[in-house]
């Protein structure tokens, strides 16, 4: 029996913005914002409004409503300067949803369970017409770890994850590997981070994956959680 969040249909609002340009890469990843801004109908204008020169291909509203502002066809232009497995158009790239949530900025909260419903559909039917991997749909702060923290420790990844959009907090993950905080580094690097600003990294990776304990130290727990994501990889089981 299919999750009852996948079993409708998106309904899509067509909101239309002039920000975009062609692609230059395949779409292989999906990335997920807040939109950081006090209410939605500010950040849905910011999105549209041509001197802005920022947009995604979707906006999800609190209460479910979901708007496209760009074809999927097109490149948006949401992730910035960003970096992901080798890629570094992600805009080129990517998909982009962009959540209403003011965001840490203006006093971050929880998801309402109607837009997570909605964000749950759209990524079912995206990931489907682009055969996406769970490990390609990412934060806004995997790809961009020393400029953004969106869509934050709040976000329902487990919910994602437990219907098959998203990579799992590994819950075997109980061998510390031991590594320096270098060779932590180098793993995330592996993983696919950018590891430039390396507190940042640390920071994003454990927002996600360990979003109880957001603190920017290497610990024993940080160290067993991406030693078991990239054993899973190895084995054929984070795709």
């Amino acid at each position: 029996m299919p999750d009852r969040d996948e079993a409708k249909l998106v309904t899509i609002v067509e909101t239309p913005s002039p920000n975009f340009n062609d692609r230059t890469l395949p779409v292989s990843m999906l990335v997920m914002h807040y939109t950081g801004m006090v209410d939605g109908a500010s950040a849905i204008r910011r999105l549209t409004s041509s001197n802005a020169g920022v947009s995604a291909h979707y906006v999800v509203n609190e209460d479910g409503t979901v708007l496209r502002l760009v074809d999927e066809g097109k490149r948006a232009w949401h992730a910035g300067v960003s970096y992901w497995r080798g890629i570094t158009d992600v805009n080129s790239a990517s998909i982009g949803i962009e959540i209403v949530n003011p965001g840490h900025e203006f006093g971050y909260r929880p998801f309402p369970a109607d837009q997570v419903a909605a964000v749950v559909r759209l990524t079912d039917e995206i990931r489907k017409r682009h055969d996406i991997p769970r490990a390609n749909v990412v934060g806004h702060s995997d790809v961009a770890p020393s400029r953004k923290q969106d869509p934050g420790e709040l976000f329902p990844w487990d919910k994602l994850a437990r219907l098959g959009h998203a990579l799992a907090v590994p819950k075997n993950a109980t061998v510390d590997p031991g590594w320096t905080d270098s060779a932590f580094l180098v793993a995330l690097e592996r993983f696919g981070y950018d590891i430039e600003d390396k507190l940042a990294v640390v920071v994003a990776f454990q927002r996600r994956f360990r979003p109880e304990l957001i603190d920017g130290t290497i610990d024993g727990q940080s160290r067993a959680i991406l030693f078991r994501l990239l054993l899973d990889r190895e084995q054929g089981e984070a795709r």
